[in-house]
């Protein structure tokens, strides 16, 4: 591969894109919003013969790892009020043997956490999802008074960065790849022509580091410490970390991101791509704490379910800090987040008729995630009956 093409997939990885396979559905059906409050979610595992089904799945996807469709690697759980499963078939980019409990960059699943926490506050009464959010920060690129909403369902007009930002951005990182890097910094490099407020939806990641900027001004404290008081730490996060305030914890996939350079500074994949990215895109997870991060969230026990209904409807195939999926993966509407990185695509999914949350992680970058999950949920749903 050309170093304009590595340089493109950094682009799509450093901000944590939206994905690696289809865009999320805009049917209709889509439209109905989360409402189901789940129970404690379960702690005895599925049994062994059930497993092998979804193990059987998961192996599929590693069976043709040069498949657009496939990985050399994956990890996958899957969270319900009656048991739970977590899997690993293949191996990183440097041949190690994946573990369920191997942790990955899950990039823009980290929206989650940053709008739910902007819900939290708001909730407080700390925070107006109604103001501009030039509120509470005074930035250019708020200056055309988008409201907090707005930037949540990136119709703030602000626009992502353009492919010179990203060559811009990369170069940054390869010129000092351990370097903590802030918020402040990565806007600097956003060139794009913001647009009038209520534009149409545009996927942004400017966005989401204006939110993160918003939650460390009105907390008064850095978005690391915040997410983890507010969110990961009552929901029984344990194997999360919110990059560059934390470091992952072991097991972590090795990565070979030719930006980076050869050190391992701890990182994934590297400190200034992680603080870059930090408030879009930061967050290294293994695959169980992504699946039990969304039957915590979208099952109403971290935020009220109001609160989860306002985050999850919409018309379109975006609602706040989440991705609408209708029928797409064959076992009902479904809630979540994807993302792509330089060696990792994730995606999250979680469907309330069910109460089920799903979670794929592969060990690729730019990969079709949506296939994948297709063929777990295709496993999945006869034992869901």
């Amino acid at each position: 591969m050309g170093r304009s093409a590595v340089a493109a997939l950094v682009v799509l990885a450093l901000v944590g894109c939206s994905g690696g396979g289809q865009e999320p559905s805009a049917d209709p059906a889509s439209s109905t919003p989360a409402t189901v409050s789940f129970p404690d979610p379960a702690t005895a595992p599925l049994e062994p013969a059930k497993a092998k089904v979804l193990q059987d799945a998961l192996a599929k996807i590693v069976a043709f790892p040069d498949d657009p469709s496939g990985s050399r690697g994956a990890t996958a759980a899957v969270m319900t009020d009656r048991w739970n499963w977590s899997g690993a078939a293949g191996v990183d980019v440097r041949g190690n043997p994946l573990k369920p409990a191997t942790s990955m960059g899950v990039a823009s699943i980290t929206k989650t956490f940053v709008a739910a926490e902007v819900m939290l506050l708001a909730k407080a009464g700390k925070v107006d999802l109604d103001k501009p959010l030039s509120t509470y920060v005074k930035h250019r690129l708020t200056a055309n008074n988008a409201t907090v909403r707005q930037h949540l369902s990136m119709t703030s007009g602000v626009q992502d960065y353009l492919p010179g930002d990203y060559a811009q951005l990369t170069k940054a990182i390869e010129a000092a790849p351990s370097k903590h890097r802030t918020a402040e910094e990565a806007l600097s490099y956003h060139t794009a022509p913001v647009g009038r407020p209520n534009s149409p939806f545009s996927y942004s990641n400017p966005n989401y580091v204006l939110l993160g900027m918003l939650i460390e001004k009105v907390t008064g404290q850095p978005l690391a410490t915040v997410l983890r008081r507010d969110l990961a730490a009552p929901a029984g996060l344990r194997h999360a970390a919110f990059q560059d305030g934390e470091k992952p914890q072991p097991p972590v996939v090795v990565d070979d991101s030719e930006f980076c350079g050869p050190a391992n500074d701890g990182y994934l994949p590297c400190r200034a791509f992680a603080s870059l990215s930090s408030a879009n895109g930061g967050l290294a997870a293994d695959a169980p704490t992504v699946a039990r991060w969304g039957y915590q969230l979208y099952g109403g026990r971290v935020l009220p379910a109001g609160v989860v209904s306002e985050m999850t409807k919409g018309e379109g195939e975006y609602g706040l800090g989440t991705m609408r999926f209708s029928e797409l993966f064959g076992i009902g509407t479904a809630y979540g987040h994807s993302g792509d990185s330089p060696d990792h695509t994730s995606l999250l999914i979680v469907i309330p008729a069910k109460k089920v949350s799903v979670s794929v992680l592969l060990a690729d970058g730019n990969r079709n995630v949506d296939h994948a999950m297709a063929e777990l949920t295709k496993a999945l749903q006869p034992l869901l009956n």
